[in-house]
């Protein structure tokens, strides 16, 4: 079966997440236990599109990044894959996730949909781990050349404005689904929904459901 005709499961993020960062591992292992029967689409959301207000609004405006910070490292600190650089939010401080969700896009277009989440990840890494400031345009290049993407075919894909419509139509359907919180599954149509720190076990039952019910066609109601 085409990866095209594969029931299709829906995974919003922001990239500047915390609790994205942490869920990486549960991703990979679903996409090596599922990835021959479901179509995993990554896609986003805008949680830090205005990271600073955002981020200022909720912790407080003195000493908001640093509250921030303190609580972002004590989330991780009982995950030893998801340790974080010690100057996020202290001293890197990204405006935007909204730059990093466009690139994606692009590369999404100009090179496919595994090469832009593999490019996704690389931007993951280089937030959390390198203490790379990702809304940065100089950070996005780097990481492309890592890859060896093709840039002049992602520039096109951002000038013409199709990596913004692609961005915009993530954003009607988190808010189509009441999406609101990264990360989130969304199975069969928006009939489960799996929020937050969600543990592999939850997310692999509810994978085995979704696909129980696409075998069958069949449904309890």
């Amino acid at each position: 079966m085409s990866s095209a005709t594969l029931p299709t499961v829906h995974y919003f993020t922001d990239l500047l997440c915390v609790w994205a960062w942490i869920a990486q591992p549960r991703v990979a292992e679903a996409q090596a236990q599922f990835g021959d029967r479901i179509r995993l689409e990554q896609r986003y959301l805008d949680v830090f599109g205005s990271a600073h207000d955002k981020i200022l609004s909720r912790w407080g405006q003195s000493d908001g990044f640093e509250s921030f910070a303190a609580h972002i490292q004590e989330g991780a600190a009982a995950h030893d894959h998801a340790r974080l650089h010690p100057d996020l939010w202290t001293r890197v401080r990204p405006t935007s996730s909204w730059p990093a969700h466009l690139m994606i896009k692009a590369v999404t277009r100009a090179a496919g949909s595994s090469l832009a989440d593999e490019y996704a990840a690389q931007l993951r890494v280089a937030f959390f781990t390198r203490g790379e400031d990702i809304s940065d345009d100089d950070v996005l290049r780097e990481c492309l050349e890592t890859l060896t993407l093709p840039v002049p075919e992602i520039e096109r894909e951002l000038f013409s404005g199709q990596a913004h419509a692609d961005l915009a139509a993530d954003m009607r359907a988190a808010a189509a689904a009441r999406i609101s919180g990264s990360p989130t599954w969304s199975l069969n149509e928006g009939r489960q929904v799996l929020f937050g720190n969600v543990g592999y076990r939850v997310i692999r039952a509810n994978l085995e459901e979704f696909l129980g019910e696409e075998t069958s066609g069949a449904s309890w109601c």
